[in-house]
């Protein structure tokens, strides 16, 4: 019945460290934490007699239209969770009529997701790496292969302290040894699959053996700039998206350099611990640049009723990571049709119980923050 729920049975279907690295974030997870918390304080205003017998979902995302106000963000290694990966997403994605984001890590290439639905709307997410021409050619792969918008990362300059990765000894791909083998005892569907499917491929290399800390550090790089972004932004022919913004100076910097549209976003939590919550940094940052540029956000959201409230604050779109990675490791590609179902309808049964009916109807007036009582 909700995204929870699915989580509940992610865990119980997926070995620990592949469950652990969707689930976990870095440091003391104090930054996932606070940003559901963001969103759990919310309280609602609802108007009352208003004739919501029907509800319009969609908004215009970036040129286009999505049926609804989230799309699916860009997650790395989505074929170790469960081997339907990057093909469950984005055939969800266009059954969904939602736009669908491919990682730079991914583990499908970019090519086969395109083929894979072709009447998706597909965006493809960039980490720059220490190689540009590297960087470049996939960039110039997405832009052959049908994607319409990049969506630049740039939280990533180095690997953030994911402690149950360390912990769990996760490698690309996952190693059998004494312990996984112990944990794969209750799972023998995950491991069976894992081992008689085409081996996992990535999105932008060839192979990796070590863990996911030191591909990062291996691969991106620290140095990356706004110039690179210019120099990015040249040459791209789509939309471009930068991801990762954490304050209102550089959201300003960058509706100034002319991006179409920036992602308010801590990674999940899985980068800067104690970073912002985006959730509480989207009003000051829509009233600064929401004329200029599409703000959009993600981390934390969990329900349809996080999106809403997202929305109300002004953000244009939203994007979820976690919570469709739950249905697919819950099961495959009707899991992530039942949790892209699940936020959709939470999202028309809150916008009715608040008397709109379009989302350019929801305002500040519709949330508030919960006052704790002393």
């Amino acid at each position: 019945m909700t995204i929870e729920d699915l989580r509940r049975i992610a865990k119980r279907r997926t070995p620990k460290a592949a469950f652990d690295y969707t689930d976990g974030a870095a440091d003391g997870e104090v930054s996932l934490a606070r940003a559901r918390q963001g969103f759990a304080d919310v309280e609602f205003h609802p108007a009352i007699l208003r004739d919501v017998s029907s509800v319009d979902t969609r908004v215009e995302v970036l040129g286009e239209t999505s049926a609804l106000p989230f799309g699916i963000a860009p997650t790395g290694f989505t074929r170790m969770m469960q081997t339907e990966g990057e093909v469950a997403g984005v055939t969800a994605a266009e059954a969904a009529g939602i736009p669908y984001c491919l990682s730079t890590m991914g583990t499908t290439s970019i090519e086969d997701v395109a083929a894979a639905a072709p009447g998706a709307r597909k965006w493809f997410q960039l980490y720059m790496w220490k190689d540009r021409d590297r960087s470049m050619a996939l960039v110039d792969r997405a832009a052959k292969a049908g994607y319409d918008t990049l969506l630049v990362t740039v939280d990533v300059p180095v690997a953030g302290a994911r402690l149950r990765d360390v912990r769990n000894g996760m490698t690309i791909p996952p190693a059998l040894t004494p312990r996984t083998v112990a944990n794969a005892i209750p799972r023998p569907a995950w491991w069976f699959n894992f081992l008689t499917t085409e081996p996992l491929a990535f999105a932008s290399l060839d192979a990796w053996s070590g863990t996911v800390a030191e591909l990062l550090d291996t691969m991106f790089d620290p140095t990356v700039t706004y110039e690179d972004l210019a120099w990015i932004r040249d040459q791209w022919p789509g939309k471009i998206s930068v991801k990762g913004v954490q304050t209102v100076a550089d959201a300003v910097r960058l509706a100034d350099a002319g991006v179409d549209a920036i992602v308010l976003s801590n990674h999940g939590g899985r980068q800067l611990d104690r970073a912002p919550v985006p959730f509480h940094l989207l009003p000051e940052v829509v009233k600064e640049v929401g004329s200029q540029v599409e703000v959009h956000l993600d981390t934390g959201i969990m329900s349809g009723q996080d999106i809403v409230a997202a929305v109300a604050h002004g953000a244009r779109f939203t994007l979820v990571g976690r919570a469709y990675l739950y249905g697919l490791m819950a099961g495959g590609r009707p899991g992530v049709d039942r949790a892209i179902e699940i936020l959709s309808g939470q999202i028309e049964r809150t916008m009715r119980l608040l008397g709109v009916r379009s989302l350019d109807e929801l305002e500040l007036g519709h949330v508030s923050a919960l006052r704790r009582l002393g």
